[in-house]
């Protein structure tokens, strides 16, 4: 069961901070791509990173969310990009989604870790995922 972000903690610290802000202006221009550049440049940077754990997953978004505050509204795909190139910076990859559910139709996107979908309601077990990127695979 995915756990929903508990935001009331503060803010983190400086170096988390800048980090954050990065991560946002870089998944603000990712995510201007079309969705197979996105794939493309998600799997790229994937490569050489180990899995991302729920807490580590978690604690990126949660970043991200007190970074920006389009982020922390319903900006999901910045927001999952975001929380996945801070990961990466991290050294570590979650699983990006993005899928779609009807009726009515909506599009998402959200990274998972451990096979959980991290810091969403949960509503969005509704999506259909089209689109993934998953940790690469150990050569």
């Amino acid at each position: 069961m995915s756990q929903v972000l508990d935001t009331s903690a503060g803010r983190p610290p400086l170096g988390r901070r800048v980090l954050a802000h990065i991560a946002v202006v870089l998944a603000r221009l990712l995510a201007r791509l079309p969705p197979r550049r996105i794939v493309a440049v998600l799997q790229v940077l994937r490569r050489r990173a180990t899995p991302a754990t729920r807490q580590q997953a978690l604690t990126a978004r949660a970043d991200i969310t007190s970074a920006s505050t389009l982020c922390a509204g319903t900006y999901c795909l910045q927001r999952s990009l975001a929380t996945t190139l801070l990961c990466r910076i991290r050294g570590v990859w979650p699983t990006w989604c993005s899928g779609v559910r009807t009726p009515p139709f909506a599009a998402h996107a959200w990274v998972e870790a451990e096979g959980e979908r991290i810091g969403e309601p949960p509503d969005a077990a509704t999506y259909r995922i089209l689109l993934t990127v998953p940790a690469a695979s150990p050569r």
